[in-house]
């Protein structure tokens, strides 16, 4: 998944329908996060969603240190917001493969395998049944 050429690092996050490219630019002079072209306090205004996918960065101490462009698409922002998550946590351990214990403690390197549950038939949902009438 994640593969590093002279210019960035690569790696891919994916929660729910949700997935990101992330790319990250170690020799960056400016420490900033672009999301499908767009600041990232714009394409996430809610600032849970900021402080969610920033965590990896605040845990090895390197928050501003890194360019860091994000290509995401699928899903809904909380979904995107975990993706972009994953991927950023996936990228840093590609960069120095010391930060892999400590994302692992934290929980980062975990692909969220919650998904939207199908269907059933005979249902209105997929557990939500008719309203049941003894008369």
């Amino acid at each position: 998944m994640a593969e590093e050429n002279g210019r960035y690092i690569e790696a891919v996050g994916r929660r729910k329908e949700a997935t990101a490219r992330v790319r990250i630019y170690p020799d960056a002079t400016e420490g900033k996060i672009v999301v499908n072209d767009r600041p990232l306090e714009v394409y996430f205004p809610r600032e849970r969603d900021r402080i969610h996918l920033t965590e990896p960065l605040k845990v090895v101490g390197l928050e501003g240190a890194f360019l860091i462009t994000v290509q995401v698409k699928g899903g809904g922002i909380s979904g995107q917001a975990g993706a972009v998550r994953l991927g950023i946590a996936r990228a840093l351990v590609e960069y120095n493969p010391e930060f892999r214990s400590v994302m692992r403690r934290n929980g980062f390197l975990t692909r969220d395998p919650r998904v939207k549950e199908r269907k059933k038939y005979g249902l209105k949902r997929a557990r939500k049944a008719p309203q049941y009438t003894k008369r």
